[in-house]
């Protein structure tokens, strides 16, 4: 092989440039030509070359020179196309397009019997041309001198003894019997007297026995001498009557080809095939009628998988693709373009199809738009991720907004299909913001769908929003009107659990879940419940990984230099109540005072009694009976109580049980919500100078009971106020300070009371700070956030 090369090099380097590089050889089984696989030079595109040696056959040599001339001047679409010729004085090239010979898928019976009727059909078609509209005849026709093209069509070539009856001297008559193999292939008549027996019969005999003899051997896979001439072993029935006209003894009882064409195209005929139809119209498929059109996709869509992948490739796809983009064809073309593509390699969808989807999504048409997306699934393995990111995606999104709700629904739908060619930029900046149109659309399923997607494509989304995103979109969707979007929301919540961290689970997820407890609808209902399941869970595993407490150690057990009162921790005696922590609280308060209250003024304490005095007064200091101008003193020294304090300061007895304690406690906890208890201010007025205490806060600093203030506003309180507690309703501070806030109140009668009004200085009452019980702004959850 490579010896033949070489000298095919030489003999090219002595003769014309000829500007095709020479490829395998392919084996032919009887041809004066040698057939190789080629390549242009200009640009790679295949090729193949007939080569015929001088030197070593010059007694063919005529039949070589007859064929290059007629396959120059003969054009049709069913003969062998030629690209360029040269001759010199030891070779002959001739360059045609690629073929494959006939006889490779013959032997081993690789077509369909619609194929082979359709590659007759083309043969038949290219016969009639040349015996009616060119006068002349093949004289070689048989399955080696058939090829087939990169497009699966059938060609004719061996014109070596191709004659015009017209020429008197017309090389069949001399050269007839020099074809390879002739005598398989001779028709009777000729075998008994010569090949000058042409001139006495039709001029389409010939052929019209040999394109029968064709007909045996392309169903049968060989065709070994005239005895055969008339068998129909597996030729289709149909064919029987009109193939047996074809190879009548008699050259004048014989059918033409074209008769035979005839026949087959009736109605009902054997060439009345979907196959044959199709390639007999597909060439004006722009110009048909809608009709016309519809029947011809009707066609289109019976075929089957056997028929000739190539001819679609290289014949129906650019003719369907014309017709989409410039003909009207629609989106049902379109579906059968996306239906021959699966057979394309990915270096022919490249070249044929990508070109014409990116200016199909250009198309304003909108049921072309719909189809598009409809078939990305097919078509997006094979589009590069640069085409997808900067020229398909940037005309897609004007579907997002799309009037037409059928378009922005298969939009967001398109978006799973093309997310992993998409840039990290593209996703989280517009793909997000059209996103977020999306899921507050007017349709609710595209909004469902939207959700859907999102819960899809989470992973996609950028680490630093992507919680963000998602617990915004799905807690909004779980208030959805609609039920499946809001059963949605709880799937896609599921599904993305592991994006969230167990604080936004704890925060802001769960209590997004708990009203879809109780919806109205079971789907939702039964939905949540797995969804809020498999949430606590995790913050169940979560918490049990956490420490029991964060507060430090206590340093000192003395609590006397603490200025802020810290809490108990729960005993596990304590722990049976629910209210154990609150009196362990209260109680180590007061535990922390040491010593014994003192009395302060001119209160003396009281002398040691005997064993045998009765205890009857024990603990309780003498009252002590003031004067006047001692309580204008007080009156004068002390600061007046504000009305703020004694209104509180009367409420003082709920800290000290009685039978109508429980009577507002249920009012109380009803008027509580839940927001206002957690999210109010924690600040306390601020007086000018030392607070008085008030029954809301009943000890100072020092842990000292403010007794004597509760008793100064209960002795001034209105008829029909609670009695005192038992023991308490006669006692009375000796203090000075007891004396100043009783006469600060007014409660005392008589003399000291009319003076301690006269006296009372006008000072600016102390006014509580109000606090704050609306809730805190939380932002807007219905927002997407700063990542949308």
């Amino acid at each position: 092989m490579e010896f033949f090369k070489s000298a095919v090099a030489s003999a090219i380097s002595k003769g014309p440039p000829f500007p095709y590089t020479f490829g395998d050889r392919v084996d032919v089984d009887t041809s004066i030509w040698t057939l190789y696989n080629g390549t242009k030079r200009e640009d790679g595109s295949n090729c193949s070359i007939f080569s015929f040696d001088i030197t070593t056959n010059k007694s063919r040599l005529p039949m070589a020179k007859n064929a290059v001339r007629k396959l120059r001047t003969l054009r049709h679409p069913g003969v062998v196309k030629v690209l360029d010729t040269v001759e010199t004085e030891t070779y002959i090239y001739i360059a045609t397009e690629r073929l494959i010979p006939l006889t490779w898928h013959t032997k081993r019976k690789s077509m369909s019997t619609e194929t082979l009727k359709w590659g007759l059909f083309g043969i038949a078609q290219t016969i009639k041309f040349i015996n009616d509209e060119a006068s002349s005849v093949h004289g070689a026709l048989r399955v080696g001198s058939i090829y087939t093209s990169e497009s699966g069509e059938w060609r004719i070539g061996g014109f070596e003894v191709l004659s015009s009856m017209k020429d008197d001297d017309a090389i069949i008559y001399n050269y007839g019997s020099l074809v390879p193999d002739a005598g398989r292939y001779t028709p009777p008549e000729l075998a008994k007297s010569g090949w000058e027996a042409i001139k006495k019969n039709p001029l389409h005999a010939v052929d019209a026995y040999n394109f029968g003899t064709l007909i045996f051997e392309v169903f049968n896979g060989d065709f070994r001498g005239g005895d055969q001439a008339g068998q129909t072993k597996t030729i289709p029935p149909t064919m029987h009557s009109s193939y047996k006209r074809l190879v009548n003894a008699n050259p004048k009882a014989r059918v033409s080809v074209a008769n035979f064409l005839d026949q087959g195209r009736r109605n009902g005929g054997f060439f009345e095939t979907p196959l044959i139809k199709l390639t007999d119209s597909v060439d004006n498929l722009g110009m048909k009628t809608e009709e016309e059109r519809e029947e011809f996709l009707n066609d289109l869509d019976q075929l089957s998988d056997d028929f000739p992948e190539d001819y679609f490739k290289m014949k129906i796809l650019p003719e369907l693709l014309k017709s989409v983009e410039f003909g009207g064809g629609g989106p049902k073309v379109f579906g059968v373009v996306m239906k021959i593509s699966k057979k394309l390699t990915d270096e022919e969808f490249e070249t044929k199809v990508t070109p014409a989807v990116i200016r199909l999504f250009t198309s304003p048409d909108r049921a072309i738009r719909v189809s598009l997306l409809g078939n990305l699934p097919i078509m997006i393995d094979r589009l590069p991720q640069k085409i997808v990111n900067d020229k398909i995606f940037p005309q897609m999104v004007t579907g997002f907004t799309d009037v037409a709700p059928i378009v922005r629904e298969q939009t967001v739908k398109a978006v799973l299909t093309i997310i992993g060619k998409l840039s990290d930029r593209t996703i989280n900046g517009e793909l997000l913001k059209y996103l977020a149109k999306t899921s507050n659309d007017e349709q609710p399923g595209i909004r469902t769908n939207t959700t859907i997607c999102l819960g899809k494509i989470a992973k996609n989304l950028g680490v630093g929003n992507r919680a963000k995103v998602l617990i915004a979109a799905f807690t909004r969707s779980l208030r959805d009107p609609f039920a499946h979007a809001r059963n949605a929301a709880l799937m896609a919540l599921a599904a993305t659990s592991d994006s969230f961290s167990e604080e936004d689970c704890a925060n802001r997820i769960l209590p997004s879940l708990c009203p879809c407890l109780i919806d109205t609808e079971r789907l939702v209902r039964d939905q949540a419940n797995k969804t809020l399941d498999l949430f606590l869970q995790r913050i169940r595993k979560h918490a049990s990984t956490m420490a029991d407490t964060v507060l430090p150690p206590p340093t000192s057990n003395d609590t006397s230099t603490n200025s802020t009162p810290r809490m108990g921790t729960p005993q596990p005696s304590e722990a049976a109540s629910w209210t154990g922590w609150a009196i362990s609280s209260f109680t180590n308060k007061v535990s922390t005072a040491t010593g014994e209250i003192q009395n302060s003024g001119t209160a003396t304490p009281s002398a040691p009694r005997s064993n045998s005095v009765p205890a009857t007064e024990t603990g309780r200091p003498k009252p002590i009976t003031a004067s006047a101008s001692s309580l204008h003193r007080q009156a004068v020294a002390s600061p007046p109580v504000t009305s703020a304090q004694t209104s509180t300061s009367s409420n003082a007895n709920d800290y000290f049980p009685d039978d109508t304690a429980n009577e507002d406690f249920d009012d109380a906890w009803a008027n509580m919500e839940e927001d206002t208890f957690f999210d109010a201010s924690s600040e306390t007025a601020k007086p000018s100078s030392k607070p008085a205490p008030s029954a809301a806060n009943p000890f100072e600093d020092d842990g000292e009971p403010d007794f004597a203030g509760w008793l100064a506003a209960q002795s001034g309180k209105k008829p029909g106020a609670k009695a005192l507690p038992k023991g308490l309703s006669k006692s009375v501070s000796a203090r000075p300070a007891v004396a100043s806030r009783v006469a600060s109140t007014g409660a005392l009668s008589g003399a000291g009371a009319k003076k301690s009004s006269v006296v009372k200085p006008q000072t600016k009452p102390v006014v509580a700070k109000k606090i704050d019980t609306a809730p805190k702004d939380v932002g807007d959850d219905d927002g997407w956030g700063d990542g949308w």
